[in-house]
């Protein structure tokens, strides 16, 4: 099997507020070649998932890990999922703070007989686990906290993040050369959301993966939610639909509900694909010869699939 992998760094309507184009580019492209690398040297999918998640998570562009954006109580927490296609199996954290790599977190939890932690449980795993204590949050992402705070907030976000409002995550997806599917998706959450809130990004409609297929969304958490994106395409290609018929089919409902959103997956036969509903997904991939990505798509509801490489 020719191993295959896209990752995305969040969906919205704007590259500006991350450096621009070739800045969002360059971050993509350098962690796809080293996911690749991994992947060539018979790494894992799960484990190359997991590389790529923290790679992303450590990106102050993106919105996930170090970089998160603040809640409403100016405090930063954050959400992780991790699933195994290979043996099924998922596991999470919600609204974790003070760590440095989220997915680490519910790496360590996919052995656990207690899967999914939150809040002080999930706090308490990360003490038993020794993580370091680290903080994720980054001048830029204080500074527009506080200047929202001036306006009451009342912006809602417009300034906060690239993306539109809630948009930000990060997700890798990994087929590795014995055909094991792997998914990871994280995020710092949608900013000044109220406190115990819980993303898409910790749930199986954000991040699902089988034998058959592997999905991460990104975009309006609640969108995603209310779809159950993730799932719902990968189970479409467990019953039966290809990979594009899927997406084809799950989008057109998205866009019928009109909602805001993104996905990028691979199957079984080595099949990459994203879509979105959304202007702009930050979505970059290796079909095993060259690096591609979706940033100079067009706006509006796109889908891209196909056998690459």
């Amino acid at each position: 099997m020719q191993p295959k992998l896209i990752i995305h760094g969040g969906a919205g309507s704007s590259l500006e507020e991350k450096g621009g184009l070739e800045t969002v580019r360059k971050s993509l492209h350098r962690i796809v070649d080293e996911l690749h690398n991994l992947l060539l040297s018979d790494a894992k999918a799960i484990d190359v998932v997991v590389r790529g998640c923290q790679l992303l998570e450590d990106d102050p562009i993106f919105n996930a890990g170090t970089g998160s954006v603040l809640q409403s109580d100016g405090q930063i927490r954050m959400s992780a999922s991790l699933m195994d296609g290979l043996n099924n199996r998922f596991s999470g954290a919600i609204n974790v703070s003070r760590i440095k790599n989220p997915i680490e977190l519910a790496k360590a939890l996919q052995t656990s007989p207690d899967r999914v932690l939150s809040d002080n449980g999930a706090a308490e795993f990360v003490r038993e686990l020794q993580m370091p204590v680290y903080n994720p949050l980054t001048d830029k992402r204080l500074n527009e906290w506080l200047e929202d705070r001036k306006q009451g907030f009342s912006r809602k976000m417009a300034n906060v993040v690239a993306e539109s409002p809630g948009t930000g995550t990060i997700g890798v997806v990994v087929l590795d050369k014995e055909g094991r599917l792997a998914a990871g998706t994280s995020t710092g959450g949608k900013g000044f959301e109220k406190i115990g809130r819980v993303s898409d990004s910790a749930m199986p409609a954000g991040n699902y993966a089988t034998g058959s297929a592997g999905v991460s969304c990104t975009g309006i958490g609640e969108d995603i939610i209310d779809e159950c994106l993730a799932a719902k395409i990968v189970i479409r290609v467990t019953d039966g639909f290809s990979l594009k018929a899927a997406f084809e089919r799950s989008f057109a409902e998205a866009h019928e509900h009109q909602r805001d959103l993104g996905a990028i997956a691979i199957d079984a036969n080595g099949i990459i694909a994203w879509g979105k509903t959304c202007d702009v997904i930050l979505a970059a991939f290796h079909d095993g010869q060259k690096i591609g990505d979706s940033l100079e798509a067009a706006k509006g509801t796109l889908i891209f699939t196909g056998k690459l490489g």
